[in-house]
């Protein structure tokens, strides 16, 4: 019986390799005369959360609702020091909920530092990220592991830009700002990515679990991007709805993080990248910076100008004008 169950097991094993699935865990076995059930997986989920006491609930909710008998859930929610109630409603959850584990930041440290957390705190055979909005449908995040589960990926990524799905028509400048980025990194990186900043991201637990992680505001898209290329490993990307909200409804990233996601870009990749690539960006920037300096320079210059003309023209009118009043009077 034994040597049976091993040649079904090598005979598996074959189809799998032929089909390009390279894990047994997607068919079926049969063992002591009952048919087994598919392995069954479980996703971690982390959901950073700073201020998010109107969406919260709805989120995590809508999160919980994409477990199934094959996929299982360990639901990771990192308070970055929250302060308008958000965390009241989270220790909530965690009571009402045997898959959720709530952790604090004691001081607010960013959302980098949030996932950072919660990577340190998983232990699911995948890891995604979920935001603590209603911008990402965690409905897309389940299509995300199929990837995964099927064995031919070791990351995927959900493009914003790359779906048919529901997306709310929002800020054209944002849009060219984040394809912008996408598209610096991808120079860098060698990846032809349609949406790096993208918040919906799954990975291998070992992968992610493998990688530093120093950056802890929004700086930690491009970081996470560069490190998972240098590794060359299996990537692929999926699209997804997005449904996105205005500053007036809570959004947080700004043009500051814009510029320091392009820091990011280049300080973890422009060291990696063959030395013709690099001598080409170091040479830009050497220009745009000596452009900048030049320009700078002579506004100072002209403002001296300026400022001597109307010193000069002020002490005229002062020395001059009572002697010109004591003439007319």
């Amino acid at each position: 019986m034994d040597k049976l169950l091993d040649n079904i097991r090598f005979i598996i094993s074959k189809y799998s390799s032929t089909t390009g699935n390279h894990t047994i865990d997607n068919f079926y076995a049969i063992e002591n005369g009952h048919e087994m059930k598919k392995k069954e997986l479980t996703l971690s989920i982390i959901v950073p959360c700073y201020n998010e006491a109107k969406t919260i609930e709805n989120c995590i909710s809508n999160v919980l609702q994409i477990e199934d008998d094959e996929l299982k859930l360990h639901v990771i929610i990192v308070d970055d020091c929250s302060t308008d109630g958000s965390f009241e409603i989270m220790k909530k959850l965690e009571r009402g909920h045997q898959q959720i584990l709530l952790l604090r930041h004691d001081v607010n440290r960013g959302k980098g530092a949030a996932i950072r957390t919660g990577i340190q705190n998983a232990s699911g055979d995948f890891i995604a990220i979920q935001d603590a909005d209603l911008e990402y449908d965690p409905n897309d995040l389940k299509r995300l592991t199929e990837p995964l589960r099927k064995g031919y990926a070791d990351v995927v990524y959900g493009s914003r830009f790359l779906s048919n799905g529901t997306h709310r028509v929002l800020y054209y400048w944002h849009a060219m700002g984040n394809k912008f980025l996408t598209t610096l990194s991808n120079m860098l990186t060698d990846l032809n990515l349609t949406d790096m900043e993208t918040c919906y991201k799954v990975f291998k637990r070992e992968i992610i679990q493998s990688i530093e992680i120093k950056e802890d505001r929004f700086g930690f898209e491009p970081e996470i991007t560069a490190k998972i290329a240098q590794l060359r490993v299996r990537i692929y990307e999926m699209g997804i709805s997005y449904f996105g909200r205005t500053y007036a409804e809570g959004k947080k990233i700004g043009v500051r993080d814009g510029f320091r996601a392009i820091y990011c870009i280049l300080k973890y990749n422009l060291n990696k990248v063959p030395w013709p690539i690099q001598f080409v960006f170091y040479l830009f920037i050497g220009g745009a910076a000596a452009i900048l300096n030049l320009v700078l320079f002579l506004m100072f210059i002209n403002f001296n100008i300026s400022i001597n003309i109307f010193l000069s023209i002020s002490r005229l009118i002062i020395i001059h004008y009572p002697n010109y009043l004591r003439k007319e009077l």
